[in-house]
């Protein structure tokens, strides 16, 4: 059951991106989506859309490798210092 918990939590930022990317390509073509008035702010809007599903998606994928210690040494997590 947690595993398809995760999963859902996961297709919500993916379809976040996805509709990012289909902003974005309508944009290209000149295709306006009905509530944004300007072709520049649906770009834009893509453009967020985008980042935040895809950052959300790689964030995860970060914490579970590091969880799980399958990331490279320049991506571990430092160890904070007695003197910081």
């Amino acid at each position: 059951m947690g595993r398809f918990l995760a999963f859902l939590v996961l297709c919500i930022p993916a379809v976040l991106a996805a509709f990012g990317i289909k902003l974005m390509r309508d944009t290209l073509f000149g295709i306006l989506m009905a509530p944004i008035p300007w072709l520049w702010l649906q770009f834009i809007v893509g453009i967020v859309s985008f980042a935040i599903g895809f950052g959300f998606f790689a964030g995860f994928l970060l914490h579970r490798d590091r969880k799980n210690g399958k990331v490279a040494p320049k991506f571990q997590k430092q160890k904070k210092s007695a003197h910081d």
